[in-house]
């Protein structure tokens, strides 16, 4: 099925777990994981802090408060999912680990744990995908006068490393059935969105790449910051380290709510140009995505099915 079968673009979205799936609605989300004993599933109403603090539904602002929301729900999710499979039940708790457990409460220790997990998340992505290029591009500065060519250098350590990362990642075999549980949600919001009942045989032979896809959204936000950067750097001197670093740190919530609309943009239309656009993005879902079988397929349904929302268009992308 080609993506101009799509009747209906639904806002409805979600993320691969540990033998589970996230998936998020307009009004709840939905955890469901395939345990030795069957399926366990959580869900939870959604609470938005736009709706607390209307500013942050703003153009350019919200990009950044959903892309954090996504974040926390994710990690939130991971961590719910891998209580179902332990690494090793017979390995003793680390020296951390037991310290924690004397000194924190139990109730406050979920949320310790995933506000660790959640920082070292963003530090990792942004010291991987900007701060390194970066410091590598104004290592060059000395060295390399024309300010275009050095954004051009930086531009592509960004893509190879972003690039080189994903394929790696894919490589590792707990982390291609974590990928093939990717492939079966995104075949179940294909199937919801062309109409079909949401059975196993109508998933199937749907589409495993999505253009609204969470990797395509983090490859336009590597490519929106070398844009974004490269205009910059035409007015700051961006061949010291710490100048070139530092503005990148400054333009972080630019460009997500640059990348946030953009996305918006794009996944409202289906024309020559948003495919061209979208393209990149869809390519490197190859790497993330793989074939799911019918048990994922099942799980990824009942996620979907969990968070349909009461009223019937309300998920309207």
């Amino acid at each position: 099925m080609s993506n101009k079968q799509c009747a209906f673009r639904t806002s409805i979205g979600g993320q691969a777990l540990i033998e589970g799936i996230l998936m998020r609605g307009p009004e709840k989300q939905a955890i469901v994981v395939r345990t030795p004993e069957g399926l366990v599933t959580k869900v939870e109403d959604l609470k938005l802090i736009r709706d607390r603090y209307p500013i942050l539904g703003w153009p350019l602002i919200r990009g950044s408060v959903n892309f954090l929301s996504s974040v926390i729900n994710g990690v939130r999710a991971l961590m719910f999912s891998a209580e179902y499979f332990p690494d090793d039940e017979e390995a003793q708790p680390s020296k951390l680990d037991q310290w924690l457990e004397r000194h924190v409460p139990e109730e406050k220790l979920q949320g310790v744990l995933t506000f660790v997990a959640v920082a070292l998340s963003l530090l990792l992505s942004v010291g991987l995908f900007l701060v390194l290029p970066a410091f590598v591009a104004g290592l060059l500065g000395p060295v390399i006068h024309s300010t275009a060519l050095l954004n051009l250098v930086e531009g592509l350590i960004k893509v190879l490393l972003f690039t080189s990362y994903l394929i790696l990642v894919s490589r590792q075999k707990d982390i291609k059935r974590v990928f093939a549980y990717h492939g079966a949600e995104h075949k179940t919001i294909f199937c919801y969105e062309a109409g079909l009942d949401l059975t196993v045989e109508n998933v199937r032979p749907q589409p495993m790449h999505h253009p609204r896809c969470g990797t395509s959204f983090l490859f336009v936000v590597i490519v929106v910051s070398i844009l974004l950067s490269s205009l910059v750097f035409t007015f700051v001197n961006g061949h010291q380290v710490w100048v070139r670093v530092g503005v990148h740190l400054l333009l972080l919530i630019p460009v997500v709510g640059i990348t946030y609309e953009f996305n918006r943009l794009v996944g409202r239309h289906d024309n020559a140009l948003t495919r061209v656009l979208s393209a990149p993005g869809m390519w490197l879902q190859n790497f993330t995505t793989n074939p799911p079988d019918d048990s994922m397929i099942e799980v990824a349904i009942e996620a979907l099915k969990l968070v349909l929302p009461s009223e019937k268009g309300k998920d309207q992308w």
